[in-house]
C-alpha cells in the first residue's frame, strides 16, 4: 500500500505507529498495519466511505435521533464528522486514548476543532465511562486496534456498565470484526449485559458486523414497518437504510412479518 508522505507519528510508550496513505482520493489511517482503521473522501470529507461506518447509524430505524452521542475511539473522525453534519441536534463526546490520533484526525482528516456540540477527549473510555454522571442516548464503541479490541473495552462488566450509563431507551452500537476469533464471545457478552436485547447487521463491505444492543426491546417491529422507516430515513441522511433493514434478517432471530427484538 502506498504511503500518504511519510510516518505522521510513533508513540514512545504505547509503540503506537499512525500511519496515512492515500489511493484514488481516499486517504486512509492505519495503526502499526496495513488494515484500514479508517477512511475518508479527500472530496466529500463528511461521505461515509467504509461500509461498517454507515453501519453504526442504523440504530436510528428504532430511535429517535439522539439528543446525546458518546464514542470510544475516534480514528479518523468519520462517524464523529458524519454526527456532526447530520444530527444537529446531537451533542458528541468522542474519547480517544493516543492523542496523536486526535492530531492526525484534526489535520489531515479534517475533524472540526471541539465547540458547544463537539468534544473531543484525550482518555481512556473505560474509566470515562465509569465515572461518568449523566446517561446518554448512544454509545459507539469503534475501538478496532491493530490487534483487536482491547480488553477492558470488551468485557462483560464494560458492556453492562455501558447499558447502565444509557438512557431508557439508549443503544449501544459496538464495531464487530467476523473474523475474529472472538466475535462469538464478545456477542455472547453484549447478549448477557442486555438481556439478550442484541441483533448483528453485518456491513455490505466483507468482515465487519455491527452489534446493536438496547436498554429496552423494540416491540419486535414488522418487516414492512422497518421498511417504511427505512424510506422515511433515506429522504433525510444519506444512508442506504433500506439494504441494513433486509439485511438485518441474516443473523437474527425473526419470522416472516417480524423482526423478533
Amino acid at each position: 500500500m502506498r504511503r500518504f508522505g511519510k510516518r505522521v507519528h510513533k508513540s514512545p510508550h504505547e509503540e503506537v505507529v499512525v500511519d496515512v496513505s492515500e489511493k484514488d482520493g481516499i486517504r486512509s489511517l492505519h495503526l502499526g498495519s496495513e488494515a484500514i482503521q479508517s477512511s475518508m473522501r479527500v472530496r466529500d470529507p463528511y461521505e461515509l466511505v467504509l461500509g461498517y461506518s454507515r453501519c453504526m447509524f442504523s440504530f436510528l430505524l428504532f430511535r429517535e435521533p439522539p439528543r446525546n452521542m458518546l464514542m470510544v475511539g475516534l480514528g479518523g473522525g468519520s462517524i464523529a464528522k458524519f454526527a456532526y453534519k447530520h444530527l444537529p441536534e446531537t451533542r458528541i463526546v468522542v474519547v480517544e486514548l493516543l492523542p496523536q490520533i486526535v492530531s492526525v484526525a484534526r489535520s489531515m482528516f479534517f475533524l472540526p476543532p471541539d465547540d458547544e456540540r463537539l468534544q473531543v477527549i484525550v482518555g481512556d473510555g473505560a474509566d470515562h465511562i465509569e465515572n461518568m454522571v449523566n446517561p446518554v442516548d448512544v454509545i459507539m464503541l469503534d475501538a478496532y486496534g491493530a490487534t483487536g479490541i482491547a480488553e477492558p473495552l470488551s468485557t462483560e462488566d464494560f458492556f453492562g456498565r455501558c447499558r447502565d450509563h444509557l438512557t431508557a431507551e439508549g443503544v449501544l452500537m459496538v464495531n464487530l470484526w467476523g473474523s475474529d476469533s472472538r466475535f462469538n464471545a464478545y456477542v455472547d457478552r453484549l447478549s448477557r449485559a442486555f438481556d439478550g436485547l442484541v441483533l448483528c447487521l453485518p456491513a455490505r463491505q466483507r468482515g465487519n458486523v455491527t452489534a446493536l444492543c438496547f436498554k429496552r426491546g423494540c416491540n419486535s417491529p414488522t418487516w414492512s414497518a422497518l421498511t417504511e422507516k427505512a424510506l422515511e430515513l433515506e429522504q433525510r441522511y444519506p444512508l442506504e437504510f433500506a439494504e441494513f433493514a433486509s439485511d438485518l434478517s441474516r443473523m437474527n432471530v425473526h419470522n416472516d412479518r417480524r423482526l423478533l427484538i
